[in-house]
């Protein structure tokens, strides 16, 4: 079993930043990818950005390509999502989650965090 736990939400003004962190515990991850994903209020779920642990390749929704950032740090067993030049349209509440590797990016993930909410105001 794996907890996945996160943090760094808050509020912040247009075009700040924020960083998440996704602490995980319960077994090793270099067979997983770490996903993020938000949910506005209303709104569907929808992937934000991913991370292979082994390897450590990213991958981003066209929406916050440039501005966003995914790593990881193995020694902590923690990945981040680094938010730039956040915009009202960014809030949501963020989640992180697990999948492993063989089924992809957009495959179904395994485990979810509790999320984290983000606030953006205009």
């Amino acid at each position: 079993q794996v907890q996945l736990v996160e943090s760094g939400g808050g509020l912040v003004q247009a075009g700040g930043s924020l960083r998440l962190s996704c602490a995980a515990s319960g077994r090793t991850l270099s067979s997983y990818i770490m996903g993020w994903f938000r949910q506005a209020p209303g709104m569907e779920r929808e992937f934000v950005a991913a991370i292979n642990w082994r390897g450590g390749s990213t991958y981003y929704a066209d929406s916050v390509k440039g501005r966003f950032t995914a790593s990881r740090d193995n020694a902590k067993n923690t990945v981040y999502l680094q938010m730039n030049s956040l915009k009202p349209e960014d809030t949501a509440v963020y989640y992180c989650a697990a999948v492993i590797s063989y089924r992809g990016v957009y495959g179904e993930y395994d485990y979810w965090g509790q999320g984290t909410q983000v606030t953006v105001s205009s």
